[in-house]
């Protein structure tokens, strides 16, 4: 059977592999850095078939002893501080997080001197300011933020021990994934929650930075199909995982306001200046086709369906949460989404 350890287990992306790798028959282990508060919502209905380990990505003995106790013959590395906009304000952390923890996984398997395959979660975000239009593996990169920055140095400490020590590990370079499960602080789920709770009568405005930003969106279950797929193979190599196509917040918020049934979505939306990105990225949008060639991979959800597959969560999400305050008059509402992340 075999084993897989995942990094990041509760986030989007985790929650969705965890799924897969078990339908495929995996031994699934989950590493989470124990906390005050434990978030377990987007795996709680995997809890009876995961296992559970705590260790800390700043801590690399924790990470050995995580590798000794799960055996696992595969590690995604899904873990980081993800959010573009709060990197900026974190730049230090981010780098710890995002950046050098990378690396200590990659050591940890080195001295644990096992059969280990390896993922590294690179982002679009490395292309930053873009050399070329759509973006592949050959593109190079400028990152234009502390994350993206902080993703280069993983992504290359990725390169640098398959290279030196031989070992099977590899890059997937991800643009932008959303789902039902996305953190509220990222744009496209403040924009589904927004507009559930704006046709539910529960909030009045939108606040949004740039309108015009344009990125390529796929579907996080989709996405974690690739990762899997890039460690079956019998080398390993970096992909560019994307759809190829690019839409802008502005179609993405008009997408979500008519899946509401909301025609005039101009009246609920504002912009604030505030949140802009200090440093913008510019076209993003990218070109998989060697992953189509060598991985058989395609995205199977469009972007209406995944835009659609997000306002009806939110719509369904937000209906549950307001009868319940209903019921009990001591019951919180639903809060708003927070409203100071630009587009990932």
């Amino acid at each position: 059977m075999p084993i897989a350890l995942i990094t990041g287990i509760t986030g989007q992306d985790g929650s969705y592999l965890a799924e897969l790798l078990l339908d495929k028959g995996y031994q699934v282990f989950g590493m989470v850095r124990r906390a005050s508060t434990f978030n377990d919502s987007r795996i709680k209905h995997l809890l009876d078939r995961v296992t559970l380990l705590d260790a800390d990505l700043l801590d690399q003995l924790s990470l050995i002893q995580a590798l000794r106790q799960s055996q696992a013959t595969e590690v995604y590395n899904l873990a980081a501080m993800s959010f573009v906009g709060t990197s900026f304000q974190q730049p230090v952390a981010t780098g710890e997080y995002t950046g050098l923890s990378v690396t200590r996984m990659l050591e940890a398997i080195r001295l644990a001197d096992m059969p280990i395959r390896f993922y590294q979660a690179s982002t679009s975000e490395m292309f930053g300011k873009v050399q070329a239009v759509p973006q592949d593996e050959q593109t190079p990169f400028y990152p234009r933020s502390p994350y993206g920055v902080a993703k280069l140095y993983g992504h290359w400490m990725t390169t640098n021990f398959r290279e030196s020590y031989g070992m099977y590990a590899c890059s997937g370079i991800l643009f932008n994934h959303e789902s039902p499960r996305r953190g509220v602080e990222f744009v496209t789920r403040k924009i589904s929650l927004a507009v559930a709770r704006i046709a539910l009568g529960l909030q009045s405005t939108l606040t949004l930075g740039n309108l015009e930003a344009r990125r390529d969106w796929g579907f996080a279950g989709d996405y974690v199909d690739a990762m899997w797929r890039m460690l079956q193979q019998d080398q390993p190599e970096d992909y560019v995982i994307a759809t190829g196509e690019t839409h802008s917040v502005r179609e993405f918020v008009e997408a979500a306001f008519a899946v509401a049934g909301i025609a005039d979505w101009e009246r609920y939306v504002t912009t604030d200046t505030k949140l802009l990105r200090p440093a913008e990225v510019d076209r993003l949008i990218g070109d998989a086709t060697k992953a189509r060639r060598e991985l058989d991979w395609a995205p199977k959800v469009t972007f209406k369906d995944l835009v659609a597959m997000m306002v009806t969560s939110d719509l369904q999400h937000v209906e549950r949460e307001a009868a319940g305050a209903r019921e009990g008059a001591a019951a919180p509402a639903p809060s708003a989404p927070a409203a100071h992340v630009a587009p990932e």
